[in-house]
């Protein structure tokens, strides 16, 4: 292992470009078009056109564009939200389930605007405009505002947004939606991102069926008809162990046709956002000091606090689907959990919140008191590695699985596996082409077994505007014998720090935080990390997947900072500090049948 001092970036960038000379051939045409870049945008973003949402806030999407190019935009109760850093891209994706009704009940001259609940949303007085939401939603549970027409009307109205504010090149806005299907108040949302301006002429949603299967069947059909279109599951931390069922939606055991469909369809995952991360929880992962991470404290919808067992619940976590899935391509031959990893804010106010120092609560709340309830996280990001940022590369991206999740930061992380690499890779001027044309990045798949264990080179270089990092480790999921197992391997260690054999852990990275006052220092950690591993437990007949997991050191949470800010003590209900971290998609070892 290997901790680099903050040089000029070699390892993760274009300068790895000047060293394609040294290859020819097949070898040097496939590794000059090699993806150079990490774009960072949000796949999951609400507006006013979201009915839960509207009471919120009245953003729009433009509103919300304008907002993730750098642009501020009103929050709710006054002030204004505006990020540090603009995006690369940005899906808006509101809920499918009457989607902007609320707007269109007020629009003048509307097809709705005359109605008497339109009325009394738009009264002066405050509780008037209250009852008539809570009956806006009781009358669209029934069904009686649904109008075909207006739904066509303002779907088109919603991708034409994307369309103004797309610039090939500078910043991709992508035409998305959410599937809000909810069975029993448990979360078994998926994100649908097109990857063009050519979509169907009305979303999908949850009144015209709850069954995700029936949700694949609308995208096979817009594919058919020339749509470029995947979905992304939601966290599924609040699924309540429904999200990675071993069964479908009618109950029966998962099949080779149910696995094919799956895969084909649910291209990701989204593993943090606001109500906390979905890779895994500390009572099912015992072995990892690092799995308590912002875990999920209170049930959507009726925000009655979690069980232990809820929170526990297996079906509704990453690491648990990955080597579930595992289990199953050995014995259907198809892999129903083969997906990777992206990140949302999951944000219901028009704007997307990752920036731990700027975030004002979870939904842009406006106060002090109005935030000390709240006790999610800052949103997360979608790092996608491609060739420039146009919907065309970013999609293909996603479709490749050459994406990461980041808590909200912009570290950037690599990871290759191969047959063949050679022991002095990352020492070379020009490793990263060497290992895409020798290896497999994240997504890919290692083929068959060359007669010894894979290697992996991995790489992370700190976010420019964040903290150090602490370490690099590569989180191994196989199966064996009908069952599933997991373990995690420190590969890169800052500091000069070294895995204890006794125990198998690393000794901690330190902690910098000044509590009372928020800051941390960057005097520990390290600003780019690398390592070259071979897997010493390989076994060519059992089937595995890899993903990198990268720590920033400890810095301030929001919610600390948030109190440094207004002269109060760290809240005792959450933690004070946190690390940071991103999660690559996995690489796969899938051996003959």
């Amino acid at each position: 292992m290997k901790a680099r001092a903050p040089t000029v970036p070699r390892a993760l960038g274009a300068p790895a470009l000047l060293c394609l000379a040294s290859l020819s051939g097949p070898a040097a045409q496939e590794a000059a078009r090699f993806p150079e870049h990490a774009y960072f945008g949000d796949l999951h973003l609400h507006t006013g056109y979201s009915l839960d949402a509207a009471w919120m806030t009245l953003a729009t999407p433009d509103d919300a564009y304008r907002h993730a190019r750098g642009e501020a935009i009103e929050r709710p109760g006054g002030g204004t939200l505006r990020l540090g850093r603009p995006l690369d891209f940005l899906a808006v994706t509101d809920h499918a389930e009457y989607l902007g009704l609320y707007q269109e009940l007020q629009r003048e001259g509307g097809k709705l605007h005359d109605r008497p609940l339109a009325e009394a949303l738009r009264s002066v007085e405050a509780p008037v405009r209250r009852r008539a939401y809570l009956d806006a939603v009781a009358r669209i549970q029934a069904g009686r505002l649904d109008d075909p027409e207006v739904e066509r009307s303002i779907w088109r109205s919603y991708c034409a947004a994307a369309a103004r504010h797309d610039q090939p090149g500078t910043f991709t806005a992508f035409i998305g939606f959410e599937w809000s299907s909810m069975p029993g108040n448990w979360n078994l949302h998926r994100n649908v991102i097109f990857g063009g301006a050519k979509v169907p002429e009305r979303p999908f949603s949850a009144l015209d069926s709850e069954r995700p299967e029936d949700l694949w069947t609308y995208l096979e059909n817009a594919r058919r008809a020339g749509s470029d279109v995947l979905a992304i599951a939601h966290n599924g931390n609040l699924s309540g162990g429904r999200m990675f069922a071993l069964t479908d939606s009618d109950g029966k055991a998962i099949d080779a046709p149910y696995a094919v469909r799956r895969r084909a369809n649910e291209i990701a995952h989204e593993i943090v956002q606001v109500k906390g991360q979905s890779e895994t929880h500390p009572s099912i992962a015992l072995d990892d000091e690092f799995a308590g991470f912002e875990a999920a404290a209170v049930q959507l919808g009726t925000m009655k606090e979690l069980t232990e067992g809820e929170l526990a619940a297996r079906f509704s976590y990453v690491r648990e689907a990955y080597k579930n899935g595992l289990v199953l391509q050995g014995t259907l031959g198809a892999n129903p959990f083969r997906f990777g990893l992206v990140a949302g804010s999951d944000s219901h106010v028009g704007a997307t919140l990752p920036e731990e120092s700027a975030i004002p609560g979870g939904q842009g709340e406006g106060t002090p008191e109005a935030r000390l309830g709240y006790r999610g996280g800052s949103g997360g990001l979608t790092g996608i590695w491609a060739q420039e940022n146009t919907r065309a590369s970013l999609f293909a991206a996603l479709g490749r699985n050459e994406t990461f999740g980041t808590s909200g930061v912009r570290l950037r992380p690599r990871i290759f596996g191969g047959w063949t690499f050679a022991p002095d890779l990352l020492e070379r001027e020009g490793w990263l082409a060497t290992a895409y044309a020798e290896g497999v990045p994240m997504g890919g798949d290692l083929g068959a077994a060359a007669g010894k264990a894979p290697t992996f080179a991995v790489a992370a270089l700190k976010d420019p505007a964040g903290a150090n990092l602490d370490r690099i480790q590569i989180v191994k999921c196989w199966a064996a014998g009908g069952q599933a197992f997991e373990r995690i391997h420190d590969v890169a260690l800052s500091g000069g720090r070294r895995v204890d054999p006794a125990t198998g852990r690393a000794p901690p990275v330190g902690n910098t935080v000044d509590l009372a006052k928020a800051t941390y220092a960057d005097t520990i950690g390290a600003a780019e990390l690398e390592a070259l591993w071979t897997d010493p437990d390989f076994d060519p007949r059992a089937p595995a997947c890899y993903y990198a997991r990268v720590l920033e050191i400890p810095t301030p949470r929001w919610s600390t900072i948030d109190a440094a800010a207004h002269g109060g003590a760290p809240r005792s209900d959450v933690q004070a500090t946190i690390q940071e971290r991103a999660w690559t998609s996995p690489i796969w070892y899938t051996p003959p049948r």
